[in-house]
């Protein structure tokens, strides 16, 4: 029991810590743009990447569930964050044409809840005959997924008229205000996202992220991903369990992929390419699969590192390659793994048959 107990505690303890390395970086950005921290100062490229490092954050956290604690390989994450974009881009311009909501930050919950709603159902439809695959099946899957939605998004478009959302296939003589113009994706896109918004996101990804992990539903998914045929014999109904993770996860990607697309005035299907969800996956990897606060700062390093060393011109990408390299590297270092097995917590213990007698 006091086992038990001081496990819960430490793993609490672990959540606590990601929670204030994520606000007190929130509140040192603040205090920077408020120029209230002498001879500290953002500059104006490395402020538009504010948004852009919650989005990869999002991303990365939501990645690391479905390949970190569910055990499978997604290579489409890219097109559930095009799904809520573009679903999230479209709602914010009906609202905004068909009910004249001006107020930008109802508009952009709406949105961002609309790309979330619709990822999810994406993430259904796909997940649950998709689920039943394993290993390069299922990557291979999911990567057609992704650019499929792409090729899709192409040939769409979306007008709003006397109120009412007009949706064309492949045809740009559309009447109304155009939304959304097939391969020129989204255009005269109202770019109300904010930093303040990405923040709560991301504390929001957090939350739903590290809650399911440690209940009962996430012990069940960490259980199959471990031994599949153990947890069948116990009864855990595996793909329901792994389909909660893989909606979950997907229904983040589109409340970021919301976020993102109302960061700019208009973008295009191919900005969410196969290389998108690459890149997320790296930051997966380097943070550490299954560490959620490794994929935090591994996101947030690597987003705004080129920005940094972009004043160092031919020498920019050298920097970039020898900093992934290293970071590589002492992910595997003996003395940084014993470290980390120190603070993270404790695996669960197996009774044996004689402990319990």
């Amino acid at each position: 029991m006091k086992k038990t107990m001081k496990k819960s505690t430490k793993g609490f303890l672990n959540n606590l810590i990601t929670y204030a390395i994520v606000i007190i970086a929130f509140v040192f950005t603040q205090m920077a743009l408020s120029k209230m921290i002498p001879g500290v100062t953002i500059s104006r490229s490395l402020k538009g990447q504010l948004i852009p490092i919650c989005v990869y954050i999002v991303m990365a956290v939501s990645l690391n569930l479905t390949v970190g604690i569910s055990g499978e390989l997604s290579l489409g994450h890219a097109g559930f964050m095009s799904v809520g974009a573009f679903s999230g881009i479209i709602m914010s311009g009906w609202l905004l044409n068909a009910f004249q909501m001006e107020n930008e930050t109802m508009r952009l919950v709406l949105a961002m809840l609309t790309g979330g709603v619709c990822a999810a159902i994406a993430g259904v439809l796909i997940g649950i005959p998709v689920l039943r695959l394993r290993g390069d099946y299922l990557a291979i899957v999911t990567l057609a997924f992704g650019e499929i939605i792409r090729n899709v998004m192409n040939c769409l478009y979306f007008a709003v008229s006397d109120g009412k959302l007009i949706i064309n296939f492949n045809n740009p003589r559309i009447d109304g205000t155009l939304l959304y113009n097939g391969p020129a994706g989204a255009v005269r896109v109202g770019r109300i996202a904010t930093f303040e918004a990405g923040f709560v996101l991301v504390l929001l990804t957090l939350f739903v992220v590290l809650n399911l992990i440690n209940s009962r539903s996430g012990r069940a998914i960490m259980a199959s991903r471990d031994n599949r045929i153990a947890a069948e014999a116990m009864g855990v109904n595996v793909t329901k369990y792994k389909l909660m993770a893989f909606v979950t996860s997907a229904a983040l990607a589109g409340m970021a992929g919301a976020l993102f697309g109302l960061n700019f005035s208009s973008i295009a299907p191919d900005k969410f390419k196969f290389d998108t969800s690459i890149l997320v996956l790296v930051f997966v990897v380097l943070g550490g699969i299954g560490n959620i606060r490794g994929s935090v700062i591994a996101a947030a390093l690597l987003t705004v590192l080129p920005e940094v060393l972009r004043e160092f011109g031919d020498y920019r990408m050298l920097i970039y390659a020898i900093v992934l390299i290293a970071v590589m590297l002492l992910g595997n270092a003996p003395v940084v793994r014993q470290v980390l097995e120190r603070i993270r917590p404790a695996k669960k213990e197996v009774v044996k048959e004689g402990d319990a007698a």
